[in-house]
């Protein structure tokens, strides 16, 4: 570790910077980083422990410089390389491999790539049922899919702790992302850092994802596999984090810019996070479920966006997903008022162009209907007596890698 400059006060004029870890005020930094010319603010730690506690995960982002030779390869010379490794396709809802590109009507210019086999938890990590064999016994049967559940104090606080976990490692993928990175090695960062912190990536083997995250690229909607490709200049990048830790989930992603992006997917990525600002806002006890939909639709449709119909927040705990369901487009069905004691996500999906959706050979990855890009967010929420806590929100640690905060 290499002291980095001035005291506690940071010197005349010079900016503070929080630990990545636990947000203290930073007095190192990682060698490597500094040999690698990375930013201060991605590898500054406030002492050894936090440094070594850390490791796990931060050794990941050095993965991130790629030389480059490697960011100019073909796509071809990729996923020749992946083959060569023993990587496969995806297929048939993650329970199926093959060598061969399956046959599609792709929407828009992305395309799958071989994946890696699937990464070891360790066993003394607490596990969901859904480990071993990728399928859920308790969720499905649970009576909380058609009763949305008060949680109490106890749970809530497990909440707390779990939810302010996973915001620290969507952060730390976030910190990985560049050109050249391969959407793999941001599932690594995600599983490596998830399995430190004593945690179970709950994506994994889900109803068979293969996957400790979820990685959505451009025109991919949700539920993105993470695959050999390698991030390229322009993109825009979903990472959707849940972890399992202390008996339940909590749930979060973010849509990120990877180098530089065209004004309007910035205007998309921006409009979705202020859709999910706004609708968090409205959150209070005796808000319709139904309504938040209208407040999403609302701002979407003033940048001339639309909203995903295929996919809703979910109510969340000890289960991954439960009552009640929330739809983020306007004029939906759903039922019931909000109460104090609730915990749900709200996760809007927003389209440059069509709402529609359509899904590739995987059975997990939905894109758009017209290969135009699309964009979400996802907090965690606990409804208030008075309001609403934002159980994922971000860290005085998160990175600052959204220009409008």
């Amino acid at each position: 570790m290499t002291h980095m400059d001035g005291s506690s006060t940071m010197g005349s004029g010079e900016t503070v910077i929080a630990c990545v870890r636990c947000s203290k005020l930073a007095r190192l930094q990682c060698p490597k980083c500094l040999e690698l010319k990375l930013p201060r603010a991605n590898a500054s730690f406030c002492s050894q422990e936090c440094f070594k506690a850390s490791w796990s995960s931060h050794k990941l982002v050095h993965a991130g410089v790629k030389s480059e030779a490697l960011r100019s390869d073909s796509p071809e010379g990729q996923i020749s390389e992946a083959l060569s490794r023993g990587w496969l396709y995806c297929l048939k809802k993650g329970q199926v491999r093959s060598s061969q590109l399956p046959f599609f009507d792709w929407t828009g210019s992305l395309r799958p790539y071989p994946i890696s086999a699937r990464r070891v938890v360790p066993d003394h990590i607490s596990r969901p049922d859904w480990a071993s064999d990728g399928i859920p016994k308790v969720e499905p049967n649970s009576d909380l899919q058609t009763r949305v559940e008060i949680k109490s104090g106890e749970q809530i606080e497990r909440m707390r702790e779990t939810c302010r976990v996973a915001r620290q490692i969507l952060d730390a993928a976030a910190r990985a992302i560049g050109p050249g990175v391969t959407t793999d090695e941001v599932d690594e960062v995600v599983h490596e850092a998830t399995v430190a912190a004593g945690g179970y990536p709950s994506p994994l083997n889900y109803h068979f994802f293969p996957k400790s995250c979820c990685t959505s690229v451009n025109e991919v909607i949700c539920h993105g596999i993470p695959d050999a490709r390698r991030l390229e200049d322009g993109d825009i990048v979903n990472v959707d984090v849940t972890v399992y830790l202390n008996g339940c989930h909590g749930d979060l992603n973010e849509t990120f810019f990877v180098g530089k992006v065209d004004d309007f997917s910035q205007q998309l990525v921006q409009c979705t996070y202020e859709c999910l600002e706004k609708a968090i806002a409205s959150v209070k006890p005796g808000m319709r479920y139904r309504e938040v939909g209208e407040v999403i639709s609302r701002h979407a449709s003033l940048s001339g966006f639309s909203v995903v119909k295929s996919y809703c927040g979910h109510g969340i705990g000890e289960l991954f997903h439960c009552a009640p369901n929330i739809p983020h487009y306007a004029r939906n069905k759903a039922v019931g008022i909000m109460k104090a004691g609730q915990i749900f996500t709200i996760e809007p999906m927003i389209n440059a162009g069509s709402w529609r959706d359509r899904m590739w050979p995987d059975g997990w990855t939905a894109v758009t209907m017209d290969g135009k890009r699309s964009a979400q967010f996802e907090h965690t929420l606990l409804v208030t007596e008075t309001g609403v806590e934002v159980l994922t929100a971000r860290l005085p640690s998160s990175p600052n890698v959204f220009p409008w905060l």
